[in-house]
C-alpha cells in the first residue's frame, strides 16, 4: 500500500462539473488522472469515432472484459509513478473502482459533485465535445448506462459532496475548501 500519496477519487453525473473542480485542484498543485482518458485511449486504439455510443460500448466491453475495476487498475500505475503526492482522479463509476483505489492508496479520499439532470443537459450542450449526446433522448440514456455501471453508488458513498448549481466562482470555493479538509484529514 503507497502511504504517501494523497489521493482523491472524484464522481459526478456527465456535465455535473467536474472539470472546474480538476481545474482548481491543478491551480492547487494537484496531479490529475483521468479515467475516461484510458477509455478514449482504448476507443481510438480499436479505430472507433469517439463519439458517445462508442465510448460507452468500449467503456462496459473494458469493463467486461477486465472487471468492474479495470479502469482504476489501468490508472494505479500512472499514479504511483507520479512525483507529485498530491493526486485527483477524475471519473470514478463504480464501487469496485473505489475499493481498488482504497487498497493501494491509504490515504484515499472520495469526492462527489451533483448537478440536477436541467442543469447538466444545459451544460453539455454547450461545451459540443464529441461524445456528448445531442438530445434530451439520449442524455437520458447515457445516464442510465453511467448508473448502470454503478456510479450512482459512488456518489451515494462519497465522503464530500460537491452541489454545483451555481457559478464558477462558487464551485471553485466549494473545491478549496473540501481539498482543505482532505489534506487536513490526512496530513496530520
Amino acid at each position: 500500500m503507497n502511504k504517501d500519496k494523497l489521493v482523491i477519487g472524484m464522481a459526478g453525473m456527465p456535465g455535473s462539473g467536474k472539470s472546474l473542480v480538476v481545474e482548481t485542484a491543478r491551480e492547487a498543485g494537484y496531479t490529475v488522472v483521468t479515467m475516461g482518458d484510458v477509455i478514449r485511449d482504448e476507443t481510438e486504439k480499436r479505430g472507433l469515432a469517439p463519439n458517445s455510443e462508442n465510448i460507452g460500448d468500449v467503456m462496459i466491453s473494458l469493463r467486461k472484459r477486465g472487471g468492474k475495476s479495470v479502469i482504476a487498475d489501468k490508472c494505479i500505475p500512472r499514479i504511483e509513478q507520479e512525483e507529485n503526492q498530491k493526486i485527483i482522479v477524475d471519473g470514478l463509476r463504480s464501487l469496485s473502482e473505489v475499493e481498488s483505489f482504497k487498497k493501494k492508496f491509504s490515504k484515499f479520499s472520495l469526492l462527489a459533485i451533483h448537478s440536477s439532470p436541467t442543469t447538466r443537459f444545459k451544460r453539455i450542450n454547450l461545451r459540443g465535445r464529441s461524445d456528448d449526446p445531442s438530445g434530451w433522448e439520449s442524455f437520458c440514456q447515457r445516464d442510465m448506462r453511467e448508473l448502470g455501471v454503478g456510479l450512482g453508488g459512488v456518489i451515494a458513498m462519497a465522503e464530500y459532496l460537491l452541489i454545483n448549481e451555481g457559478n464558477k466562482l462558487s464551485v471553485s470555493s466549494k473545491t478549496r475548501e473540501i481539498l482543505r479538509k482532505v489534506e487536513e484529514k490526512w496530513m496530520k
